[in-house]
């Protein structure tokens, strides 16, 4: 038995769940996100709660039943708390700002790297060695740090780069003298 799939997902007072064959729209203070489902899951919403029903014990069944709830309850956290990812920027004249809603981004390269938010992301430079992505949808939020982490992703060797926050690169031994 799954038992995240068994798990219900509580609605906090200020959020509406609106279930159509298999589009779900969640909204809330922060925003408004919508998403397809399998037609396989059954959801049932009650008043504080939404339950997941599937139809047999398949391995595929099983699988999408954990991974629905999951993505559900995900979209209810972001309505009402929103996501955020900080990301640390390691390095000898490395540095972010910001210009306008544009993250302009001077990591090593022969020319200062743009970066303009999609539409529902917010991009946050506290000081020029840290980076904020904040905004309602988790799987975007993600998307847009790795995006911004892969401009210069930290080296073994000195460690420089742009890491997530609080992130552990494993260092390596250069070459020996000899």
């Amino acid at each position: 038995m799954s038992r995240v799939g068994n798990k219900p997902v509580e609605i906090p007072s200020g959020v509406t769940v609106d279930v159509k064959d298999n589009f779900v729209t969640v909204k809330g203070p922060k925003g408004e996100l919508t998403r397809q489902f399998s037609k396989d899951i059954k959801i049932n919403v009650a008043e504080s709660t939404i339950t997941f029903e599937r139809p047999s014990d398949h391995k595929e069944h099983r699988a999408l039943h954990g991974t629905t709830r999951s993505v559900l309850n995900n979209m209810v956290i972001g309505v009402t708390n929103g996501y955020e990812r900080a990301l640390e920027i390691i390095g000898v004249g490395y540095r972010a700002s910001k210009s306008g809603n544009k993250l302009i981004l001077n990591v090593g390269y022969s020319h200062p790297v743009e970066i303009v938010p999609e539409n529902g992301i917010d991009i946050d430079v506290p000081s020029n060695t840290k980076v904020i992505v904040k905004g309602i949808d988790k799987q975007r939020v993600g998307e847009v740090a790795a995006n911004i982490r892969s401009i210069r992703s930290p080296e073994p060797y000195k460690g420089k780069g742009i890491r997530y926050e609080g992130e552990f690169v494993r260092r390596k031994e250069g070459k020996t003298g000899k």
